[in-house]
C-alpha cells in the first residue's frame, strides 16, 4: 500500500471533528510512503501534476476531485486505507481530495520539495 500509510490519524480526527495538524500528518503520510517524491510521483503520474504544483508552491493550492483521486489510486489501495481507517471506501476519495493537498501544502512550506 504505502502512498497514504499514516493518513489514518488525520481522517481520524476529521471524523472525530478535532484540529489537525497538516505538517504532523504531511510527515507521517511521506515518511510511510518514500518520501514526498514518490507521493508526487505518483500523483504526477496520474495527471495530476498542475495540482501538485499548487500544492507545492506558494501561491493558492487548487483543488482536486474525489474522482481524481478515485483515478489516481488503484481500487485495491482505496479498498485497504478505508479498511485501515474504518471508513467507507466511497468517502474516502472525498476525503483525501480535501486534507491531502493541505498535508503536502504543509510538508512544502518553502514552495520546493525537500532535497
Amino acid at each position: 500500500m504505502g502512498l497514504l500509510d499514516g493518513l489514518g490519524s488525520v481522517l481520524g480526527d476529521v471524523l472525530q471533528g478535532k484540529d489537525v495538524d497538516f505538517m504532523s500528518v504531511g510527515m507521517q503520510i511521506f515518511n510511510n510512503a518514500g518520501g514526498l517524491n514518490g507521493i508526487v510521483n505518483q500523483l504526477n503520474e496520474a495527471g495530476l501534476g498542475q495540482q501538485v504544483a499548487s500544492w507545492i508552491g506558494t501561491g493558492a493550492n487548487l483543488p482536486v476531485s474525489a474522482d481524481q483521486i478515485s483515478s489516481a489510486l488503484s481500487s485495491g489501495q482505496l479498498e485497504q486505507l478505508a479498511s485501515s481507517f474504518g471508513v467507507d471506501v466511497g468517502n474516502l476519495p472525498q476525503l483525501l481530495a480535501q486534507y491531502l493537498p493541505k498535508a503536502i501544502d504543509s510538508a512544502t512550506p518553502d514552495g520546493q520539495l525537500p532535497a
